[in-house]
């Protein structure tokens, strides 16, 4: 399976950087990923979010391709435990699933064009996390998934 996650922003902190790629290294085994990091609108008056988000989600449904399953990261979306993810991401693969794309909107969240283009929608937790963080969490929960789906050690 490939697995390809558009993220608003680049990632500044380094030791952030290093947890990413370390993942990276350790899901190569298992799947192909791609990071696509696509550049954020400036925004200089709040009035103009919702305008912003719908034109980064232009730059980010440019990059999806019909037959792709998209998970897209949202306050809103549904929460899963780490084996109910794995379960997930194991019921794509069964199905044939050729790629899937996590989407990582902005602080602002992402437009209501990304959110109709959904599969599913998906909650990190109620709490909020900085976009950097959010990031190397999905990609450990990506690696998580792997292992469990293997019965592989790691998951406890």
């Amino acid at each position: 399976m490939k697995i390809k996650i558009i993220a608003l922003g680049k990632i500044k902190e380094k030791y952030i950087k290093n947890g990413i790629d370390e993942f990276l290294k350790r899901l190569s085994p298992y799947a192909a990923i791609t990071i696509l990091e696509v550049s954020p609108m400036e925004i200089k008056d709040n009035s103009l979010i919702q305008k912003a988000l719908e034109q980064e989600g232009e730059k980010i449904l440019s990059n999806i391709k019909p037959t792709d399953f998209v998970i897209t990261m949202e306050i809103k979306g549904r929460e899963f435990s780490s084996e109910e993810f794995a379960s997930k991401l194991e019921e794509l693969t069964n199905l044939g699933t050729q790629e899937v794309v996590f989407v990582i909107g902005s602080s602002n969240g992402i437009g209501q064009n990304v959110s109709q283009r959904a599969n599913l929608k998906m909650s990190m937790s109620r709490m909020t996390f900085l976009h950097e963080f959010a990031r190397l969490i999905l990609i450990e929960q990506i690696y998580r998934a792997f292992k469990i789906i293997k019965g592989e050690v790691y998951h406890k």
